[in-house]
């Protein structure tokens, strides 16, 4: 009797072994991971941004006082306030960045192996300007990101 049950038991295992291999050979082979990559991206990236949230808020008013054709006591006045408020929106966009990667990473892992991607959840991190913006192989780095423009 304990022959049978053990024949029994190593029958299940290699069916349980079998099936997720042949579902995963059966799979295209020209599956899409720019959902998770954007999920990683998103989620390593996002609290650099918050520690650079200070140093781009600077740039912006820096740049910003350059375009605009107000009196000087406007653009001093401008200096502070504008400055505290950039400086909060980048930190804030960054903490919303990394709430997005983290959300993205479960149907990212679910979407490998189809010919399917997910639109960004928060699309100004692919789409604003960066301090360090690099397109590599692997993925897109860009490391403060100004969410102000």
């Amino acid at each position: 009797m304990r022959v049978r049950s053990c024949i029994g038991r190593r029958r299940w295992l290699a069916l349980l072994v079998a099936l997720p291999l042949a579902l995963t050979a059966a799979s295209p082979a020209s599956a899409s991971p720019e959902t998770i990559k954007r999920a990683a991206s998103n989620l390593l990236f996002g609290p650099f941004d918050f520690f650079l949230g200070p140093v781009v808020g600077g740039r912006s008013i820096y740049y910003n006082l350059q375009d605009i054709d107000d009196s000087t006591g406007v653009r001093v006045a401008y200096v502070i306030p504008g400055f505290a408020w950039n400086s909060a929106i980048c930190m804030g966009g960054a903490v919303f960045r990394t709430i997005s990667g983290a959300l993205e990473l479960v149907p990212g892992l679910f979407l490998i192996p189809f010919e399917a991607d997910m639109d960004p959840i928060f699309a100004p991190a692919e789409k604003s300007d960066a301090l360090i913006w690099e397109d590599t192989d692997v993925m897109v780095v860009k490391l403060g990101i100004n969410y102000v423009d």
